[in-house]
């Protein structure tokens, strides 16, 4: 019984070091995550979703039906155009910034896409429809979950809302397409229903539908640096809700242009689907984009791809991308005027090649906060006659621990570029400490005091397995003893009943001698028992 008690015990004990292992494997606030904070996470996902903008209703949008429906179209267009073209570009206020080209577009921006630096701007941040550009949204969360060579299947929803007069290729429900077919069909032809089943089946491999791809587009747009853009749908077909702005269409363009597969499709001029499942017959389109075309007025000898857009709501919008073997720009125009999406593109491209230059920023003295620029091809683009002493900086810290973080150089407001770094343990600490925060900054990145969640339930994993193993060792165990227990249990009988009976004979007077294996009672020998033991006793000294 105390055996059993102690081994009880000790399988408690065991217990709750499994139990509080974990919880010290755990990072604070975990438990509380999934049940009281449920709905603070759904309200900062909704802010993301948005990208930090105001609702709709509370800042009017530009729609071009107004001018369409208006007494006279063709007037009220040209009012429109006339009017854009007259609003001045916001760069060619800062001194000293060389002054860029009027464009009748009513939204305008030059980005160089590697710096993120904004060489020509116009009215950036004011929210449009964007129409089919949306696509290059589309593209970038497709592109960063999923794989060229998977399916991509039509189903009814991502056919039936088409209307007379959409983009299309054709396809029909139950046919499937590869990734990398579906993304001609989207970048190229501009197909509606390409993007919605693109969306619904890259949706379905992030473990969600259609409307999981879309949060998505939402929030891959905030972490990237959007700030003034709400997705509605994957293919750009009007919603009062959907809209973006020249800056954030610049940044989605900068970061989708990183792909090697999206710079492959998007300077591709023809472009063949072959037979599918269902349907025999090839189809074939072509790249809408004007600037790629040699044969085109519009042709662009630096243009390496863009994609083009139009809805009576938001007009013509146009996005393009150029190298010029020095600098990659992303051109963006919002609400312009068919042809002169081209002519206001070229115009600030020739005015960006023309009057800015890349300065490497390791050529430069770095400023004492910063120890090192993480990419030593880190640059900022500058017009002539601004040096880089000119220039204001921001420095935003992204991980104190290991002391790294973002520096953004300005120059009269007007980012010049920004590049990653790694700031100096006296910057990092003194800047905690003055926001109040107590931040042990480590010398070698390879020391942390704090492991990631998944270090930590790796580890806590690990550990409440051992510790099981040791329960289930002690009861094993413990069976054992016990069964060890029940055999010298079965054996006590027979040795008891010898006991008291030897006990009850040495009672009456029987005495066991046991040099000579006799027994007398009272003086006498018993006849029989005493041949018995004489007996054995010889075949004992026999076996000597």
């Amino acid at each position: 019984m105390i055996l059993e008690g102690e081994m009880k015990k000790i399988g408690k004990r065991l217990i709750a070091a499994a139990l509080a292992a974990t919880l010290v494997m755990m990072p604070s606030g975990m438990a509380a995550a999934e049940e009281g904070n449920s709905e603070e996470t759904a309200t900062v996902t909704e802010a993301e979703q948005s990208a930090g903008t105001d609702a709709t209703s509370t800042e009017e949008i530009k729609d071009g039906t107004v001018a369409i429906t208006s007494d006279d179209p063709e007037a009220a267009r040209e009012a429109e155009r006339e009017a854009g073209y007259k609003i001045q570009p916001d760069t060619n206020g800062l001194e000293g910034w060389p002054e860029g080209p009027a464009v009748y577009a009513d939204s305008a921006i030059v980005m160089d896409m590697n710096s993120g630096a904004v060489l020509y701007g116009k009215q950036t941040d004011v929210k449009h429809y964007p129409a089919s550009i949306t696509k290059l949204m589309t593209a970038l969360v497709a592109l960063e979950n999923s794989q060229l060579t998977d399916e991509v299947l039509f189903s009814d929803e991502s056919i039936s809302f088409l209307e007379p007069g959409d983009a299309s290729i054709g396809m029909t429900p139950g046919e499937i397409l590869s990734m990398e077919d579906a993304m001609y069909g989207m970048l190229l032809a501009s197909a509606n229903e390409v993007s919605y089943a693109i969306a619904e089946n890259v949706g379905k491999l992030m473990g969600g539908d259609y409307d999981t791809f879309i949060q998505k587009m939402n929030d891959r747009a905030a972490e990237i640096g959007c700030t003034n853009s709400h997705w509605m749908n994957a293919n750009g077909l009007h919603d009062p809700e959907h809209y973006t702005t020249a800056h954030d269409m610049a940044v989605i363009a900068s970061a989708v242009y990183q792909f090697e597969e999206f710079r492959k499709i998007t300077q591709t001029l023809t472009y063949t689907i072959g037979a599918t499942n269902l349907v025999k017959e090839e189809r074939i389109f072509q790249q809408n984009h004007k600037m790629l075309w040699p044969q085109n007025e519009n042709y662009y000898e630096y243009c390496t791809g863009g994609k083009t857009g139009y809805t009576d709501q938001a007009r013509t919008t146009l996005v393009t991308m150029a190298d010029n073997g020095d600098m990659q720009l992303a051109a963006v125009v919002l609400y312009d005027f068919g042809n002169d999406a081209y002519v206001d593109t070229r115009a600030m491209f020739d005015y960006a090649f023309d009057n800015f230059e890349k300065v490497a920023l390791n050529t430069q003295e770095k400023p004492e906060e910063i120890e090192a620029y993480t990419d030593m091809d880190s640059y900022v683009v500058l017009p002539a006659g601004v040096d880089f002493a000119d220039l204001d900086r921001e420095i935003e810290i992204t991980d104190e621990q290991n002391h790294t973080g973002t520096v953004t150089y300005t120059y009269k407001g007007q980012n010049v570029g920004s590049a990653d770094v790694v700031l100096t343990r006296e910057y990092v600490s003194g800047e905690t400490q003055e926001n109040g925060e107590t931040v042990q900054v480590k010398e070698n990145s390879a020391e942390t005091d704090s492991f990631p969640f998944i270090a930590k339930l790796i580890i806590g994993v690990i550990a409440a397995v051992v510790i099981l193993f040791l329960i289930l060792f002690a009861v094993l165990k413990y069976r054992q003893i016990q069964r060890r227990r029940r055999r010298r249990a079965r054996r006590r009988p027979s040795g008891t009943s010898r006991n008291m009976r030897n006990t009850s004979q040495t009672r009456n007077g029987t005495v066991r001698d046991r040099s000579s294996s006799r027994r007398t009672t009272s003086g006498r020998t018993s006849p029989g028992r005493a041949s018995s033991r004489s007996g054995t006793s010889q075949k004992r000294n026999g076996r000597k």
